[in-house]
């Protein structure tokens, strides 16, 4: 399970954590715009913007977990089990296979926008990436600095959100989990007030009672809102440094700790990651869960017109300060 969430201050950021039992090996990859992408019904685009993002690089190709294109579009994929649905190609659309929904819109689309006219011609199909890789049950979240939108492929079709709250995790469908927030709209990070009996002396004992009643466990639903008070309500600085700080620690209220989310067969769910980009400097900053170091790649150091992936190992490995 995972948490996305986007953020403007003084400028653009965007970023998530990535929750589940194990790492498959993932790395920082940037993809220069004469990469060719090959998509399966869509033929080869040998030219296209620019990104940078969290991907499992198989057979050469960039399987994106989140990234952020040049132009400043970011767009992340976040599990949506038992309700994703993708179908087989139909006439008279732009079909896309699951794999390569990130790619086809950020290789693209300069804007939300621009991408919501171009998923309104959208079909995405069931193809599988390769044997044993079957599509993953996803939906996502597509921001810029301006708008947010959650995009849901279900029974009924495909679905385009204003993502307002600018926050996505998984389960329920987003107009759900949107719904929800309705229950917790008593939440303030002032001190509150007593409207329980007038006449009672009651007072605060203690700070943080405005938030009595935010949701602490680990499912998606509580994540959703306990990201969504504290992203509206975060302080944001005027430094780079400040801002990127306090994105991680936004993120840092719905980290998993090993142990602590048990699966059915036995494992145990963690956050293998976290990122924050900089949309507008393009700036990929990480963490994983056995190094709280940040870790930062800039997209615009990289040679972006060349032909080939550039590669970075994520960091696993603690860098403790010893004084």
């Amino acid at each position: 399970m995972c948490t996305a969430i986007t953020w403007n201050t003084t400028e653009h950021y965007f970023g998530r954590t990535l929750d589940y039992t194990r790492s498959f090996g993932e790395e920082i990859i940037v993809t220069p715009r004469n990469y060719p992408f090959y998509f399966r019904h869509m033929g080869e685009k040998k030219t296209h913007f620019a990104m940078i993002g969290t991907a499992l690089v198989s057979n050469g190709y960039p399987l994106y977990y989140d990234a952020v294109n040049e132009k400043g579009l970011c767009m992340a994929g976040l599990n949506f089990p038992g309700n994703a649905v993708y179908l087989d190609p139909v006439s008279g659309k732009e079909n896309v296979a699951q794999f390569e929904l990130l790619p086809w819109i950020l290789g693209q689309c300069d804007s939300v926008d621009a991408a919501k006219e171009r998923l309104r011609r959208l079909h995405i199909t069931s193809d599988n990436f390769a044997e044993g890789l079957p599509a993953a049950e996803l939906h996502w979240i597509i921001a810029d600095s301006h708008q947010a939108v959650t995009v849901e492929a279900v029974r009924e079709g495909l679905h385009i959100y204003e993502n307002s709250v600018g926050v996505l995790t998984n389960n329920p469908p987003f107009p759900m989990q949107m719904f929800a927030l309705n229950n917790y709209m008593h939440l303030t990070p002032e001190e509150p007030q007593n409207h329980l009996a007038k006449d009672l002396p009651l007072r605060p004992y203690s700070l943080g009672l405005g938030a009595l009643g935010l949701p602490g466990d680990l499912s998606s639903q509580s994540r959703f809102v306990r990201a969504a008070f504290t992203k509206l309500n975060a302080a944001a600085g005027s430094t780079e440094e400040e801002n990127v700080n306090q994105f991680f620690h936004i993120l840092g209220t719905v980290r998993q700790t090993e142990g602590c989310c048990r699966t059915a067969d036995g494992n145990c769910e963690k956050t293998i990651y976290t990122s924050c980009c900089n949309a507008d400097k393009g700036i990929y900053y990480y963490t994983t869960y056995g190094c709280h170091q940040i870790t930062a790649v800039q997209l615009r150091q990289t040679e972006l017109d060349a032909e080939e992936l550039s590669r970075w190992s994520m960091q696993h490995a603690e860098n403790i300060y010893y004084i």
